[in-house]
């Protein structure tokens, strides 16, 4: 591993990407970011939740599963209507109703009233635009992101805990495909203990571990039985 000041970065196979995403993974969770009662939690609980979804997996692949990811995550944020549940149509309606409201309002000598729903219509009528325009503009970046800039550009993550980004590498390709994998923790101070962690890891972990996909579905097939369950810490014995 290369640390500097963009960030910790490996250079290898698909199994040193993995294996480099989830040492990250595991300082950033020993620094407690992931728990809400922590300090770093309070702030980047939800970021790490993010990150963790994102970052690469064993049983998955760079051009199809972390695009596709990539594209979701670089996607246009939902608007206030989306995040209501509301579709322009509705949000249309609902300023239909609004306005109808208002002009019964000023028949009935209530300016005050009338005001008030004119505004909210107005409101409702922006929403439903913006709703509209980001679903459009959503359409568009997935399409364009999917089929051009993952050509051009690196496969990236970004959020306010952590950047990262992964290429594929031309070093070394007689030896299969190699990559090139970056990430970068944008807090300052949890970035140096995270620095140290990664140190720790590096000192006192021989091998490490990487958690694979379990395909249970194969398993029953060619044993034509259900996989046992997994145990439990409390289930399990001891030998003499």
């Amino acid at each position: 591993m290369e640390e500097s000041i963009s960030g910790f970065k490996v250079r290898g196979d698909w199994g040193d990407v993995v294996e480099h995403g989830e040492r990250i993974t595991r300082a950033l969770r020993d620094a407690g970011v992931h728990d809400p009662d922590q300090a770093y939690g309070a702030r980047f609980a939800r970021a790490f939740e993010e990150w963790e979804e994102w970052r690469p997996k064993a049983h998955e692949t760079l051009e199809s599963d972390v695009s596709e990811k990539t594209a979701d995550q670089a996607s246009v944020q939902e608007g206030k209507g989306e995040q209501a549940g509301k579709g322009p149509d509705e949000d249309i309606k609902t300023a239909g109703e609004k306005l109808s409201e208002s002009y019964e309002q000023l028949e009935e000598d209530d300016a005050e009233a009338a005001m008030d729903n004119w505004k909210e219509s107005i409101d409702y009528v922006a929403r439903a635009a913006d709703s509209a325009g980001r679903k459009a503009l959503r359409r568009v970046e997935d399409t364009v992101y999917q089929n051009v800039m993952t050509q051009l550009a690196p496969y990236y993550f970004d959020n306010e805990l952590v950047s990262a980004n992964i290429q594929q590498s031309t070093r070394g390709v007689e030896d299969g495909e190699q990559f090139v994998f970056e990430v970068n923790v944008n807090d300052d101070v949890l970035k140096d203990d995270v620095s140290e962690l990664l140190a720790e890891y590096e000192d006192e972990v021989d091998r490490w571990h990487v958690d694979v996909e379990k395909d249970t579905d194969a398993a029953e097939a060619i044993e034509g039985a259900e996989p046992p369950p997994e145990p439990d810490e409390n289930s399990k014995s001891t030998t003499n």
